[in-house]
């Protein structure tokens, strides 16, 4: 090694352009630090999940390889035992290349090669190729495509679709405990007829169980893997049994059902899997906004607002005016779904750029794609244990709103008609009275019929039969 060493601090690998200097205490080799040079774009490297993603493509990659007597058996076991490290978390400092890289994501795959193929050589004694061993059977655009793929579908199954029904348990809950109170309904943040809280929490819920619905539909496109594909959809260099065997070897290491997708020339030139499954995230973020400006208006106050909830407080809210305490959960999720639209955004636009036979701007796409998925995944489980699960009713207020709420006239419309319920209504609403009052002035209806038709728990289920 000392002949290698440029100095103290690196050491001199080779490619096919030649030498390169490398830090001495890094596991990957020239074409790394090529892109690391290159690509000082953002500084943030690829997510954690696609790194692990891509891994576990080495791994069966290699497991498939040797099965069909293409590569030595103690190389192989040298490279999934390199890859089951990396999958386990270590090593996640060898992995520097940035996201702004060359758009097939070849850095990023190389990086990959290299860093399983120093680990393999230190473990087996032979020298362990990046691109003829490692890389066998593949390249970076059917793995790179792949490899999203396969951290998109862990990262929902194992985080997104349980965060969800955290949030949509934690409704149900909220239902039970508040769900008889009856309060005014807005519409156009006006006031409208009355509704139960928890009608409005069930409106909630059916929401994200939509969503739930949506992403997991989605899902069947991604399990379709572009593996096997290699270069342009044709399978050069790769065996023909490769892909299905591929598909089997990642099902089993993963525990979840993939296939070899028949199509690879449509799973390389085209990412509208990856586009798919972004549309259901924005809708997911959309009902998170909703949600969150609901408990936000509800909160409002606590005096000069609706005030009919209040959100747990959890810290000062401002840095000037003592006791104030402001909605920080639901604002931090509104962020969170703004982000994920921005995402969805970028991910269109990316997803255009299929270009012939490949997609150029996959590792984009798999930054943007992750990033919704891991936020999404943490605002919902925040919101529902922060938010959700601890706001009380001020039934107080709520009470007093709904009985001078002059909208309640509505259910006179069929006993007196619409202008003299609007007469009415004016009324009471000028004088400050409640509604039973003045229709008790302004017509004949006795005060026990009015009592029923003015009912709100009884409006909230329709009113009541004439």
């Amino acid at each position: 090694m000392d002949q290698r060493m440029k100095n103290e601090t690196t050491r001199i690998e080779k490619d096919s352009m030649g030498e390169v200097a490398v830090p001495h205490h890094m596991l990957y080799q020239a074409q790394t630090q090529r892109a690391v040079n290159n690509f000082s774009v953002s500084g943030r490297p690829m997510p954690a999940p696609f790194v692990r993603a891509l891994a576990m493509v080495k791994y069966c990659a290699a497991s498939v390889n040797t099965s069909l007597d293409l590569l030595d058996p103690q190389i192989a076991l040298a490279i999934t035992e390199s890859c089951d490290e990396v999958i386990g978390g270590d090593y996640l400092a060898h992995f520097p290349v940035d996201v702004y890289q060359t758009g097939s994501g070849t850095s990023s795959n190389m990086n990959m090669n290299e860093v399983i193929a120093t680990l393999a050589t230190s473990k087996c004694g032979t020298t362990v190729s990046p691109n003829d061993h490692v890389n066998m059977s593949q390249s970076s655009n059917d793995s790179v495509p792949t490899a999203i793929q396969i951290s998109a579908v862990l990262e929902c199954e194992t985080r997104l679709l349980p965060a969800i029904e955290v949030l949509m348990e934690t409704l149900r809950r909220k239902e039970g405990e508040v769900g008889h109170i009856v309060k005014t309904g807005r519409t156009h943040l006006m006031d409208a007829m009355p509704v139960t809280f928890g009608q409005e929490i069930e409106a909630w819920r059916r929401q994200f169980e939509a969503c739930s619905l949506g992403i997991t539909f989605s899902l069947h496109g991604l399990k379709k893997l572009a593996q096997g594909g290699t270069a342009v959809g044709t399978g050069i260099n790769a065996h023909p049994q490769f892909a299905s065997l591929f598909a089997t070897e990642i099902s089993a290491l993963t525990g979840i059902s993939f296939e070899a997708n028949p199509h690879p020339f449509n799973a390389m030139g085209s990412q509208d899997a990856v586009l798919a499954l972004s549309g259901q995230l924005r809708n997911l973020a959309v009902a998170l906004m909703k949600i969150s400006n609901d408990l936000r208006w509800m909160n409002s106050g606590p005096l000069a607002g609706l005030g009919e909830i209040e959100l747990e407080g959890l810290q000062p809210g401002s840095s000037i005016m003592p006791v104030k305490v402001n909605p920080v959960i639901p604002e931090s999720t509104a962020m969170i779904a703004a982000q994920v639209m921005g995402n969805d955004a970028t991910i269109g636009i990316a997803a255009q750029s299929g270009n012939f036979e490949l997609n150029v701007m996959l590792p984009l796409l798999a930054d943007k794609l992750l990033e919704s998925i891991n936020l999404l995944s943490n605002g919902l489980v925040m919101l529902a244990e922060k938010a959700v699960s601890s706001f009380t009713v001020r039934e107080d207020r709520v009470q007093d709103a709904l009985a001078r709420n002059p909208i309640l006239v509505t259910a006179l419309n069929p006993v007196i008609g619409y202008l003299e319920a609007a007469r009415i209504a004016k009324k009471a609403y000028a004088e400050n009275r409640a509604i039973i009052d003045v229709a008790e002035e302004e017509t004949d209806i006795p005060r026990a019929k009015l009592e029923a038709l003015l009912n709100p728990g009884l409006l909230t289920q329709g009113g009541i039969a004439e």
